[in-house]
């Protein structure tokens, strides 16, 4: 088994492989998410872990608000769960975050090949068309019942593939696509799951509070190198808060890298003085010139100003 040092490694080539651009590692503890990685609109949170198991319900809650207000994809990366390898080809979920191998990563992004199957309690299932299966079964003149006794399921269950795009398992599916000699598994896309809409936590910290005051949305992290997304319909900020110290440097430096990734802006409320207007491509900005402003606009001209110096 790899170490997760060497999966992150891979993960990162597998992405260059196929044209993505990613950010520097996130080495900060504690987080939800290590890497950050777009091509084109595809813009993916990665977490990596050897073992899946080792996500906990706080850190993928985290990460999934974060995809939502950063219009990205969660996306969980590893190679086992409890004592089994994760089979390549098969989508998993961790607390409702799509979990691929490796190398099913590698099929998705390199090869543009989809996964089929999905892992779900009781074993592996897929996706079938049912209005597609019904379609064909009506053609060819099969009732519900004859297909139902072919299969060795109730006609209930039938109705239900084709009403209620009710998934089944490999085997039914596999029979189904040998009775009517067409495909009807339908890839499984992980990097498009659905919207999770995470409530947001209240905003604690006084001046993530002025921010709110000028009329920005508000989302605080706790696992991010950031301690927020501020954001307004057309502005999206990674804003982290902060004495100045060699550690804020660091994350100003991670956060510079993320929101390049991510297409939004970068900034530190520095509480207190600094000397320097920006690191990198985070903007550093005195808690004192913010409680100057009053409008989100200006909050953003001054971000361009630091940003052009």
């Amino acid at each position: 088994m790899m170490d997760k040092e060497l999966l992150a490694e891979r993960v990162e080539e597998v992405l260059r492989q196929a044209g993505f651009s990613t950010s520097d590692r996130c080495y900060l503890r504690p987080r939800s998410f290590d890497l950050a990685a777009r091509k084109g609109n595809l813009f993916l949170l990665l977490k990596i872990l050897t073992n899946i198991d080792g996500l906990n319900e706080q850190s993928a809650t985290e990460v999934r608000r974060l995809a939502k207000h950063l219009f990205a994809s969660p996306i969980l990366v590893g190679e086992k769960t409890r004592d089994q390898y994760l089979e390549r080809g098969a989508v998993y979920f961790r607390y409702g975050i799509p979990t691929l191998s490796l190398f099913t990563l590698a099929d998705c992004l390199i090869d543009e090949d989809l996964p089929l199957v999905y892992a779900a309690h009781g074993g592996l299932y897929v996706r079938i068309d049912g209005t597609r299966m019904r379609e064909m079964r009506l053609e060819r003149g099969i009732s519900l019942g004859a297909l139902a006794s072919e299969l060795g399921v109730s006609r209930r269950t039938i109705s239900k593939y084709e009403v209620e795009d009710m998934d089944t398992s490999v085997d039914v599916a596999i029979k189904l696509e040998e009775i009517f000699q067409q495909e009807l598994i339908q890839p499984v896309d992980p990097f498009h799951s659905g919207p999770s809409v995470e409530e947001m936590g209240p905003v604690t910290d006084n001046i993530l509070r002025l921010l709110l005051g000028i009329g920005f949305e508000v989302v605080p992290t706790a696992q991010a190198p950031f301690n927020a997304i501020t954001r307004t319909d057309d502005l999206v900020v990674l804003t982290g808060v902060s004495k100045f110290s060699s550690s804020m440097l660091k994350r100003a430096r991670l956060m510079s890298s993320l929101s390049s990734v991510a297409r939004t802006k970068s900034v530190v409320i520095v509480d207190g003085e600094t000397k320097l207007e920006c690191i990198e491509e985070t903007a550093l900005i005195e808690k004192r010139e913010l409680e100057g402003i009053d409008r989100t606009r200006e909050f953003e001209d001054l971000v361009a100003e630091k940003q052009s110096k």
